[in-house]
This record gives C-alpha cells, sequence and structure tokens, in this order.
C-alpha cells in the first residue's frame, strides 16, 4: 500500500521565484552573477537566505567559518540532523544555478514539509558552505574542508585574495565570523542538489543524475626554465625555448587524458612565459594541470606519467623543471544507502535517472569524510556552467528538489502528518 508521502512535490513555482530573487543580487555583465565569496554582494546574499529562513520558522546558527545553518526541529531532540545545502557564491562570471539551486532547494524542502504540516524525526538543517568556489580565496571548498577537519581554521583564515586581503578579516568585515566552532554539528546524513555542470545528463534526456562517486583531483604547477634570447639572431639551434617546452607538455597532458578516457580527463588551464615580450625567446614558462579521475590508480598513473614525460622533454630540450603539486584530493565514494535513496526517489516519482560521476568538487565530497553523504544532479542547458549563459528549466529544478524531497523524508524519517 503506498504510504501517503509516495507522491509529495515541491512547489516549484516558488523555488523558481526565490531563484530568480537571489539572481537580482550581484548581477553579472550579462545575465549571470558576480557574488564571490565574502564581497558585500555575498552579504547581501547571505542575508536575504537568512530573512527567508527565519519566515520559514528556522533557528539560525553561523560557525567561525561564516557557514550558515538553518535548523527545523524533529521530535527526536537527540537525533543528529539531516544536512542539506550547498553554496551561495559564485565565479566573477558565474551562472545563477551553481551552487544556488542546492541552498534553495534546500529551504523549498523545509518550505513543502512546512506546508504539508510533516514532522521528521531526526531535524533537518539547509547548510550555505562558506567559498565554495575559490575564485576569490583559494582553494575551492574551504569551509566544508574545515569542517571535515582536513584543512585548519588558521590556515583557511591566512587565505588572501588577489588584493592581498585575508579570508579571515573579510568574513569579520561583512559580519559573519560566527562564534559556533566549526564541526560542531554532526550530521546524520548531507545531501546536496546540484546542476550537473556538464553534457550527459541533456544530451542523453535524462531527469536525474545519481551520483555515485567525485573525482579526484591533481593540480600540478609546472616550471620550466629556458635562457631568455634575441628571436631574431638566436640560431634555432642554440635557444633553450621553454615556451616550446611549454607547447610539447601541453600536448603530453592531452595525450595522457585521451589514454585514460572516457573517465579520466586532464588540461592546462593557465600558461605564463617570461619575459612575455614578442621578440625574445621565452627563459621561463609557469603553468598548471589539472588532473581528474574516478580512480585513484588511474589519477596516480596520470600523475606519474606527466612527470616522467616532462621530465624526458625538459632533458631533451636542455631545460630546467620543477613540478609542484598545489592541491588535490582522492576520488570520493558517495554512501552507498543515501545513493539507493536518491535512486528509490526517482524511480518512485517517476523521474528518469542514470548513475553519473560528478567531475568537479563539491562541499559533499569533504563532508563525505564525516558523514554519509549523497548528491542528485540536474540538467544544465549544453553543459555550461562557471559561465554567465549557464541555465536550467524550472522543469529541471523541480525535479532534481522533488528527489530531495523523498530522499530527505527517507532519511529523516517521517514523524507524523496532519490530515
Amino acid at each position: 500500500m503506498p504510504a501517503p508521502t509516495d507522491n509529495l512535490r515541491i512547489d516549484g513555482s516558488r523555488l523558481w521565484d526565490s531563484l530568480m530573487d537571489m539572481a537580482r543580487i550581484g548581477p553579472g555583465v550579462r545575465g549571470g552573477n558576480n557574488r564571490q565569496a565574502l564581497t558585500d554582494a555575498d552579504r547581501e546574499g547571505r542575508l536575504l537566505f537568512m530573512r527567508w529562513c527565519e519566515a520559514a520558522g528556522l533557528t539560525l546558527g553561523v560557525d567561525t567559518m561564516g557557514t550558515v545553518f538553518a535548523r527545523r526541529e524533529g521530535t527526536d531532540p537527540d537525533a543528529a540532523p539531516v544536512m542539506i545545502g550547498s553554496h551561495l557564491d559564485t565565479q566573477p562570471t558565474g551562472g545563477k544555478f551553481d551552487g544556488v539551486l542546492g541552498v534553495l532547494g534546500a529551504l523549498e524542502v523545509v518550505r513543502t514539509l512546512n506546508d504539508l504540516g510533516i514532522r521528521t524525526r531526526h531535524p533537518v538543517e539547509v547548510v550555505n558552505w562558506t567559498n565554495e568556489e575559490g575564485s576569490r580565496f583559494a582553494p575551492a571548498m574551504v569551509a566544508s574542508a574545515v569542517f571535515a577537519g582536513v584543512l585548519g581554521l588558521e590556515e583557511a583564515y591566512a587565505r588572501r585574495d588577489a588584493e592581498g586581503l585575508a579570508l579571515g578579516a573579510e568574513l569579520e568585515r561583512i559580519g559573519f565570523k560566527g562564534e559556533e566552532p566549526v564541526g560542531q554539528r554532526r550530521p546524520h546524513a548531507y545531501f546536496e542538489l546540484h546542476i550537473e555542470q556538464g553534457p550527459i545528463l541533456e544530451d542523453e534526456g535524462v531527469d536525474i543524475g545519481v551520483v555515485t562517486h567525485g573525482q579526484g583531483v591533481r593540480w600540478l604547477e609546472v616550471t620550466l626554465t629556458g635562457r631568455d634570447a634575441h628571436t631574431g639572431s638566436t640560431p634555432m639551434g642554440r635557444r633553450l625555448n621553454a615556451g616550446l617546452g611549454a607547447a610539447r607538455v601541453v600536448e603530453l597532458v592531452d595525450q595522457i587524458a585521451w589514454a585514460h578516457a572516457p573517465h579520466a580527463v586532464g588540461a592546462v588551464g593557465q600558461l605564463n612565459v617570461y619575459p612575455n615580450s614578442r621578440n625574445i625567446v621565452a627563459g621561463k614558462a609557469v603553468f598548471t594541470i589539472d588532473f581528474r579521475s574516478p580512480d585513484l590508480a588511474v589519477l596516480t598513473a596520470m600523475t606519474d606519467e606527466l612527470r616522467t614525460g616532462a621530465a624526458a622533454i625538459a632533458e631533451k630540450m636542455g631545460l630546467g623543471l620543477s613540478i609542484e603539486e598545489v592541491n588535490a584530493f582522492d576520488p570520493v565514494a558517495f554512501d552507498p544507502v543515501l545513493v539507493g535513496r536518491v535512486r528509490e526517489a526517482a524511480e518512485r516519482l517517476g523521474y528518469s535517472h542514470r548513475d553519473i560521476v560528478s567531475g568537479a568538487g563539491h562541499d559533499a565530497c569533504w563532508v563525505n569524510k564525516v558523514a554519509p553523504a549523497a548528491m542528485i544532479f540536474c540538467p544544465c542547458v549544453d553543459g555550461l556552467s562557471h559561465n554567465e549563459d549557464e541555465t536550467i528549466t524550472p522543469e529541471w529544478a523541480s525535479a532534481g528538489t522533488d528527489v530531495l524531497l523523498h530522499a530527505v523524508l527517507a532519511t529523516a524519517g517521517v514523524a507524523d502528518a496532519e490530515e
């Protein structure tokens, strides 16, 4: 016999209106958003979110990393909370939905529970993590990393932006350096709804991505050192061309990624040559490499192949070489019970779904270290994200939030419901 909660749906129009209202804060230059972490726009977005939470009857708390928790009490005062959320900060040329859908979708879940008079045994807490994007203060996912114990609080506070401003000082400036110790709240479970940030779901016409794993990441910074020389008067055989060496390593990165496809990826995202003059053979090149794979053995192999291949290129060309690992986290396997609940929710609601691996890092990847976690993806048009043209449909937003609602109910436990 079906349970009375089996066919529940959220209010899709209310969710969409909230997304559009939030998008008015920190507008971009062509329809997206620039609401970088700990800016005045971020503060304004946080305050709007908190007003909505208070209107929904939630109790607010802010930890010393500025992460906001909005709690709906459960019937069991001793039960740990089911946390749901994401982030409100954006890239400098970000879209309206990356992260924001996860926060406001979580709020819509609570609003729906309120509308229907449904009480849960476990408390439900909506979370807005600080500085997920890392666009202003590197690395990404800083607050959730401190929450999971993989980054120290003072180390996080010391991170500086391009203007030399410290994260801790900026938290104080915008009034969000809370008093609650980071990690004081220990979740029973954590769910995060997010746009896919890739083209797979839309290309296949699938409503819901059931995220089973998160890719591991290795960020390398490579420095090749040659010798500055005049481009016109230096014979080709006498050049120590760091720019040419960089080009050959860039090609190597692509070859390595293709060799481990389809699940592994790799690219050079930033490349600088020095002295960067049109009539000087570059004597130095510095560039970054981003390798990702859901398989730790593959990720390790890719990094080893890069180090071996780059060393051979440098030796053949007479260049100096240094390679520094500047960021790394291992692949994540999300909790199979929670993943199963996401899958079951999609099936119960009649949404098409497929298992999928997250190509990007998310706060759920760090929370997964201290509590069971799972993620839900909805499609995004053309797979675009970190781009002002990023967009989704109201139907996709509603479907993802419907699945989130049912996964939360299955985990938090339905205590009773008003008729």
